[in-house]
């Protein structure tokens, strides 16, 4: 069990990047690949009523649109290759970039609402 002293030091950004618990950045917050376990294997934190919404996608399409359509251009008028070409590249790429990012973003999405004690009720939460 973690001490208020621990859970202070833990890095929102850090622990939510690394899919750890936003109060002790040890415990995994995923029981599978998106689900969120119902609370923290090490400290025991009540995680069931975290929620990102669609706070993860918004930003994996800000993030993969701001690096592949850059690539893609360059890609288009160094080479110029056959459209087929960018028919098979580009989805791969993007369909590819978003599962890798979607676990990340999702625990950062939880790790900066339990920092900022975000609910949608309006009220705190949090312990």
């Amino acid at each position: 069990m973690p001490d208020d002293e621990t859970v202070s030091k833990t890095s929102p950004v850090k622990a939510g990047l690394l899919c750890k618990c936003p109060r002790c950045g040890e415990g995994s917050i995923f029981k599978s690949f998106l689900i969120i376990a119902d609370k923290c294997p090490f400290c025991g934190f009540d995680l069931a009523h975290s929620d990102s919404g669609d706070g993860p996608a918004v930003f994996i399409i800000f993030i993969l649109g701001f690096l592949v359509i850059p690539i893609a251009i360059w890609f288009e008028v160094s080479f110029e290759p056959p459209l087929w070409v960018h028919a098979l590249i580009w989805p791969v790429l993007i369909l590819g970039g978003s599962i890798a990012l979607l676990r990340p973003m999702k625990g950062l999405m939880v790790a900066l609402q339990y920092h900022h004690k975000a609910s949608d009720s309006g009220s705190v939460d949090y312990d």
